[in-house]
């Protein structure tokens, strides 16, 4: 199977799988978003590299706030193919969608830590990368409803998978001035004491076209979709039980990638 026809079939299963995620029993809330992201890499060696990143997340693609992260990291290139990154993340989430992520339906601020591991493979034009992170985070919260400001923060775990795969739409390299295709997918699972509902906590997948300018530049768009489950239940008038809630936001993604190179040996 020749690398072009395996990414549209990877990216045409990525699509499908993300529609018919849905059972009867959740309650689903629509939302138009638009992730716009800036990412930064400075290289102080070979070994050794700075990441910094600003994502502008938008609801109703940019008119109104759905959250803001910044995160900043160290860069260890453990091998050519491996690449290790530790750091912290500051982020805002607000009050979007039909049933807010905070139950009082307030903006509340999260501090994380993470680890992360990416391995990177080439198989003939295909490149193929695999991310691990792990999460530390404090998310904050509020202890009733006329505190106006967060009062306490509750901690949790989380493990991220990522599979993302790469392909020059000329020749068998990507080279500057031209155009590839990627899709990726990654799904986000809780874990530990305070995790409550969201075990799967989200699914998020991108569907691509970049363009390289030169080694220091790059650009990619298109096709977002992100599945999130509340950490809490909602019950509906009328109804009995109480149910999870599942937010299907799809929309628009665009990344910019900046490189800087201060090694001596560049």
């Amino acid at each position: 199977m020749s690398p072009r026809l395996f990414l549209l079939i990877f990216m045409l299963n990525l699509l499908f799988a993300s529609s018919s995620f849905s059972q009867n029993t959740r309650i689903k809330d629509y939302n138009k978003i638009g992730w716009w992201a800036t990412f930064a890499t400075l290289k102080l060696s070979d070994k050794w590299g700075i990441h910094a990143e600003y994502q502008w997340r938008r609801e109703a693609f940019v008119d109104r706030w759905q959250q803001s992260l910044l995160r900043i990291g160290a860069n260890h290139q453990l091998a050519p193919n491996v690449l290790l990154r530790a750091g912290y993340a500051w982020i805002e989430t607000f009050n979007y969608g039909e049933y807010p992520i905070n139950g009082f339906g307030r903006d509340f601020t999260e501090h994380r830590m993470f680890q992360m591991l990416t391995l990177s493979n080439k198989i003939s034009a295909l490149e193929v990368s695999h991310r691990f992170m792990l999460e530390q985070r404090w998310i904050g919260r509020y202890s009733a409803p006329e505190v106006l400001r967060e009062d306490d923060y509750f901690f949790v775990n989380r493990l991220r998978y990522m599979f993302r795969i790469q392909l020059p739409l000329k020749g068998s390299t990507l080279e500057d001035k031209e155009f590839y295709a990627g899709a990726y997918d990654e799904i986000l699972i809780g874990f530990g004491r305070n995790v409550n509902e969201n075990i799967f906590d989200q699914n998020r997948l991108g569907l691509l076209l970049g363009y390289r300018f030169n080694s220091s530049l790059r650009i990619e768009g298109g096709f977002f979709n992100q599945i999130l489950q509340l950490p809490r239940e909602i019950q509906l008038q009328g109804t009995a039980n109480a149910r999870n809630v599942f937010q299907h936001n799809s929309g628009l993604i665009l990344n910019s990638y900046l490189n800087f190179d201060l090694s001596k040996d560049k």
